[in-house]
């Protein structure tokens, strides 16, 4: 039998399913427009790594709270909760700063100036910090532990590998412009 907070468990990674479907459709139009404005790919290896990736992730954060029979761990569910919205607030945010710039690939337009609006303004990689944080705190959101463990440590295994491969794609003008930036922490002003 699912309880209540499994239900609503399921409800929230149905919606996080439903959001990947139209992320992949809305990347997938941005992408065409890249490549007619003459985008050139990098990546393409890794990047069928990180969708499988990705897809496992949702499967297991189920599996692990159906199969182990986690439970909501109380106070510590809601603060996961909050981190996972969190979020998904701050990759929306990034994907309307980006606009038809944004995509999941590696696609870079010839002589397009790099975003620094939006959360680009305090970091280099807002997306990927989203990310980060999501895969951190939903599976905690009913006590899937070992989930946020394991796909935790994977992230940063794939980020290490993907950030190097965009920031190079992205080549001496993004360098310039964001070597002042951090690439996942904000800093806090002095004074």
């Amino acid at each position: 039998m699912v309880t209540f907070t499994q239900a609503v468990f399921l409800a929230f990674m149905g919606v996080l399913v439903a959001e990947r479907v139209l992320e992949l459709a809305l990347s997938k139009r941005n992408a065409a427009l890249a490549f007619a404005q003459g985008g050139v790919e990098t990546g393409q290896k890794h990047y069928r790594f990180m969708v499988v990736f990705h897809t496992l992730f949702l499967g297991a954060c189920v599996a692990e709270v159906f199969l182990l029979q986690r439970a909501f761990p109380g106070v510590w569910g809601w603060v996961a909760l909050c981190g996972a919205v969190l979020a998904q607030g701050l990759r929306y945010w990034a994907i309307i700063t980006l606009g038809n710039r944004w995509n999941s690939r590696i696609i870079v337009v010839p002589k397009l100036a790099p975003v620094t609006g939006g959360p680009y303004r305090f970091l280099r990689h807002p997306n990927y910090v989203a990310v980060v944080l999501e895969l951190a705190c939903v599976p905690l959101i009913h006590g899937a532990w070992w989930t946020a463990v394991v796909f935790t440590v994977g992230n940063a295994a794939l980020l290490y590998v993907r950030i190097r491969a965009e920031e190079a794609a992205l080549g001496e003008v993004y360098a310039r412009e964001f070597s002042h930036r951090p690439r996942f922490i904000p800093e806090v002003p002095r004074g």
